[in-house]
């Protein structure tokens, strides 16, 4: 099989939905015969700094011709002209988890830089992989033809049934980066007008977006919540399983999703969900696993945290649907199967042409 290599900003072992699908696929598609390495360029991406970007120019140079170099969008937009000299040696596909000016919180003039980085390097790739259907509108704005780009969304792992929290407080869980796109703020004001014992765990890096996590640090002292909040931070697999396990609720007040993996991952343990309305969630949790809200909207969040809070038969209800919901996820197995199909299709062109 054509070797491929996967071009990720700073280290993929980074526990954030995109790393994670890279890793993922990386796996899945070494155990389906393809000869997959990874190069870890620097973490300054998607502001790289000069030297950062002649780093990214020497590697990719050195990668042999006829590879397939699939990058992440975290770097593809912010490196272009390297992207457009190197495709006319390497099928380049691209690996759009969010286009970068879609990003939330842009000023004008970045976003507008991005767009016009990513224009020339979507135009270049000889395949789009776009790893959301919900990314598909934000999209359209570059033109790529539709022959030219596949949906190939995550898996989730089978996971065992959460316990809960036995009773008493009940335990909401939100697993997310801490940034500006994922809502922490505003799930805290929510909480805030929660009546009833429940606490929530926050496991998420605090390190990625420092002043993010400063504001929210400073909401949660603010809104008197220390005693009903923990920012658990970055954590590892099995520590992050043993807290979806004591957990009863899992809440994600997210701005911007092209999927909703923390969201996947939540019902496949069973857990009912309380998220807001973007990306795949509405399909993911359906009319009975959960509790949908606008994104932005305080107080459909603050009301549907006091329904599930305030009504154990409700919650009940919801975990009978969360089950069920939860052995028809695609597993990552899946995932690696359409990526593969998807590559071999590029190949057979190549090879033709």
């Amino acid at each position: 099989m054509t070797p491929i290599v996967l071009v990720v900003p700073g280290a993929i072992r980074s526990r954030t939905g995109g790393y994670i699908y890279d890793s993922r696929m990386a796996g899945g598609l070494r155990h389906l015969g393809w000869p997959v390495d990874v190069i870890e360029l620097d973490s300054t991406f998607p502001h790289p700094t000069s030297a950062a970007l002649e780093r990214a120019s020497h590697v990719l140079a050195a990668v042999p011709a006829g590879t397939i170099a699939m990058i992440d969008s975290l770097a593809l937009g912010a490196m272009p002209e390297i992207v457009v000299r190197e495709a006319s040696r390497l099928p380049v596909v691209a690996l759009v988890h969010q286009p970068l000016a879609a990003a939330f919180g842009l000023d004008r003039a970045l976003a507008a830089s991005f767009a016009e980085g990513e224009r020339r390097a979507l135009a270049a790739a000889a395949l789009v992989v776009i790893t959301g259907a919900a990314a598909l509108p934000l999209i359209a704005r570059y033109d790529v033809a539709a022959q030219r780009m596949v949906v190939v969304e995550p898996g989730t792992d089978r996971a065992p049934l959460a316990h809960g929290s036995g009773g008493g407080a009940v335990e909401l869980l939100t697993v997310a980066t801490i940034n500006a796109g994922k809502g922490h703020e505003l799930l805290l004001e929510a909480l805030s007008h929660v009546n009833g014992p429940c606490r929530l765990t926050c496991a998420g890096s605090l390190t990625r977006d420092p002043a993010t996590a400063a504001r929210v640090r400073a909401a949660a002292a603010r809104l008197q919540l220390e005693e009903r909040v923990t920012f658990a931070g970055d954590l590892d697999r099995d520590t992050l399983a043993a807290c979806y396990d004591r957990a009863d609720v899992a809440v994600l007040a997210t701005r911007q999703e092209t999927y909703g993996m923390a969201v996947a991952e939540a019902l496949a343990h069973g857990l009912p969900v309380v998220a807001t309305a973007t990306g795949a969630i509405p399909e993911l949790i359906g009319s009975d696993a959960g509790l949908l809200v606008a994104v932005g909207d305080q107080a459909a969040l603050t009301a549907a945290l006091q329904r599930v809070v305030g009504d154990a038969a409700l919650r009940q209800r919801l975990v009978e649907g969360a089950r069920r919901r939860r052995d028809g996820l695609p597993t990552w197995e899946d995932a690696a199967r359409r990526m593969a199909a998807a590559l071999e299709r590029l190949c057979r062109v190549h090879a033709g042409g």
